[in-house]
């Protein structure tokens, strides 16, 4: 019989790619299977492997994941997510979308940024772009002020990527951004002198994403995958700890409810684009 092939698709910041790869391999070992992983090419609502239910293996924003599921015939399930190294972690599964100015800008607080130039990585990026969105609405609800008419940032532009949001902070094109804390702390690890560049000065808490296995796999080897994380062999524990990944934990879908949450009042009040 011929050996199980999983495909497994990253659609996360490629600065953590090495390490997908560091999992693929530990579930190589202990599956009984083999692992095909790549980078998406696509945002995972336009990918028509998602879709069409032909993806096995998922490392996903819980946002996209969230709404895929709720259109695909066979939705996702969530294995787990990783928690953190760092005190601002609080020992859970989570992560920040950091908002990040220049080092040497006047900027301290959330509302210093109005007239700003925003940038943002993607439309469909839960740090970058979701969580911010609800932010601005909640803050310009509280000032009484028309969400669908008041422009808060003199220029919104995408960038196309996290690490370019900050390159583009540090090299003056944008004052500021939302980004993802552990995206912004791999690259910092990549490229100290950038850390010298940039300074946060607000920051969002939201449920990291998670690990997603297409519903189609037997309930065995979703089980397997589970605990090929829960329980790392030394191999991925190392490399979990180059990371800074402390361990994984089980999540599930109800985990996941504030995206919805902010993901879904602004759409529903009509803000679908920040400006």
């Amino acid at each position: 019989m011929e050996a199980l092939i999983l495909k497994a698709i990253s659609y996360l910041s490629p600065n953590l790619f090495w390490f997908y790869r560091e999992i693929a391999k530990s579930i190589v070992r202990r599956c009984d299977c083999a692992v095909k992983i790549v980078e998406a090419n696509c945002d995972p609502l336009d990918d028509l492997l998602l879709q069409h239910g032909q993806v096995d293996i998922a490392f996903i924003c819980g946002l996209p994941l969230l709404r895929h599921n709720r259109i695909a015939e066979q939705p996702m399930q969530i294995l787990a997510a990783p928690v953190m190294l760092g005190d601002r972690y609080q020992n859970q599964p989570i992560y920040f979308a950091d908002i990040v100015v220049h080092a040497d800008s006047k900027f301290v607080r959330f509302e210093d940024l109005e007239g700003t130039r925003f940038c943002y990585n993607d439309l469909g990026s839960n740090s970058g772009y979701n969580l911010l969105r609800y932010r601005l609405l909640q803050h310009l609800q509280a000032n009484s002020l028309d969400s669908l008419q008041y422009q808060f940032f003199k220029t919104v532009q995408q960038s196309g990527s996290h690490q370019q949001s900050l390159r583009w902070i540090a090299d003056g094109i944008a004052d500021c951004a939302a980004i993802d804390s552990v995206v912004m702390e791999a690259e910092i690890r990549q490229v100290p002198e950038l850390a010298l560049s940039l300074r946060v000065i607000d920051s969002i808490p939201s449920p990291m994403p998670p690990i997603a296995v297409g519903s189609h796999l037997d309930l065995d080897l979703i089980d397997q995958l589970r605990n090929v994380l829960l329980e790392p062999d030394q191999e991925l524990q190392a490399a979990m700890t180059l990371a800074q990944v402390k361990h994984y934990a089980p999540m599930t879908a109800s985990n996941y409810e504030p995206l919805a949450i902010a993901y879904d009042v602004p759409m529903q009040s009509g803000y679908e684009a920040i400006a």
